[in-house]
């Protein structure tokens, strides 16, 4: 696994660079097939003490992202809340898998993998149960982020009168925006 650590208007010393790398291999544990981590540390001032510094980590597993970020009053309490967060992302990750059956041996199946039936095949596996349609007009990022403020919603859909490309504007955990601008693969 490569591990990318990079501080932000704070230096890393050694200690926190081998605490780090600790942390973010006991997450290969959880899940050994990790390629790639990149773990930032930012110092911030700030008026709060309990916001001074803040830990984000990206873990790439196989084309599947895992992020989190945490903010604490030191660097290694946001160290280990990160650690704990991305650990809960895993559990649920991989429970997913479990019941979609991808997680279940040969052994507790059966000696036949084809047996399961598709009576319990259809209880594991989610539905989309309702369906919008709505029309999509082309509007600049201001105006879909006033159209957004005046829904009372966390994200929306709209034209983007710039691009002609169907964007996602959403609002961000700190009170600003986001924008997703969807690309081909």
């Amino acid at each position: 696994m490569k591990t990318e650590i990079i501080g932000k208007k704070v230096e890393i010393l050694e200690p926190v660079e081998r605490y780090i790398k600790k942390k973010v291999e006991r997450l290969g544990r959880y899940l050994p097939n990790i390629t790639d981590a990149k773990v930032e540390v930012y110092g911030e001032k700030t008026r709060s003490l309990e916001q001074r510094f803040a830990t984000k980590v990206v873990l790439k597993i196989k084309g599947t992202l895992f992020t989190a970020e945490e903010r604490g009053e030191d660097i290694y309490v946001t160290i280990d809340r990160v650690a704990e967060a991305l650990t809960r992302q895993i559990e649920r990750y991989k429970g997913k898998l479990y019941e979609k059956g991808k997680g279940i041996s040969l052994a507790r199946q059966g000696a036949n993998p084809g047996e399961a039936s598709e009576t319990e095949e259809a209880k594991t596996l989610r539905k989309v149960v309702k369906v919008k349609r709505f029309p999509v007009k082309p509007m600049s990022i201001t105006e879909a982020a006033e159209q957004m403020e005046l829904l009372g919603h966390n994200f929306f859909i709209f034209v983007n009168s710039e691009s002609g490309d169907i964007n996602l504007l959403y609002r961000r955990k700190d009170g600003n925006y986001g924008l997703i601008q969807p690309e081909l693969a």
